[in-house]
């Protein structure tokens, strides 16, 4: 890609049965950072034999943890553009090409790829609800406009990488990178990219999306 490396961190919890097919698929695109988030399954072994960097936590620490650490490990590995990607085989490895595009053509220091605005298949609808209500949330206390901004298939640039300084563990990283974003005046966008809903028992619950909302809430407003 322009001569630019590009490496994807794939934060990972006992995801066996799909991760060897995530992990082909990403490599025809860009070297792959798995990070196995304390699983009780073969993930770590099946992402290696699969030609993955491993980098496995001793236990369950979530999924804003395992993108930190992949983060870190991908800009040891000296990757000028990092691309998060799931590990339930929701997203399309082709479209790689599509969240990294703004980044390599100096558009944007993060990308978010919008389930909205390019489709998303299956999503049970209390999670699509829950979806929105934060992403409204997100827009109104940062002032980004978006449409998704729970999504994990972004790409952020070297420097973008280096500026975030990402504390929450579980899911609320998502609006955490947004509100980093904000914070250091990046240049945001996002790009439509088609996804397959596949495994309703993992993502944000109503218990998360309530703590995530609770969490922005402190951490707009208290010092």
């Amino acid at each position: 890609m322009n001569g630019s490396k590009v490496i994807a961190v794939i934060p990972a919890y006992d995801e066996g049965p799909r991760i060897g097919d995530v992990v082909d698929g990403v490599r025809a695109q860009a070297e792959v950072v798995v990070v196995d988030d304390g699983s009780t399954d073969d993930t770590s072994s099946i992402a290696r034999e699969h030609g993955a960097r491993v980098v496995r936590h001793l236990v369950n620490r979530g999924a804003g943890a395992a993108v930190a650490t992949g983060i870190r490990r991908a800009l040891d590995l000296g990757a000028d553009i990092i691309v998060t990607v799931d590990a339930d085989g929701q997203h399309r490895a082709e479209d790689i090409t599509v969240v990294t595009r703004p980044v390599l053509e100096d558009e944007a220091d993060v990308v978010i790829g919008s389930r909205f605005l390019g489709g998303i298949d299956d999503m049970p609808l209390v999670k699509r609800i829950g979806n929105h209500s934060l992403t409204w949330l997100t827009r109104l206390l940062y002032g980004v406009p978006l449409t998704d901004s729970q999504s994990g298939f972004r790409a952020l640039n070297r420097r973008a990488a280096e500026l975030f300084e990402l504390r929450v563990d579980r899911y609320g990283f998502c609006s955490e990178m947004v509100g980093e974003a904000a914070r250091n005046s990046l240049r945001l966008v996002e790009v439509p990219i088609r996804s397959h809903y596949l495994d309703t028992r993992k993502g944000t619950s109503v218990a998360d999306g309530v703590a995530i909302a609770l969490d922005l809430l402190l951490r707009r407003f208290l010092p």
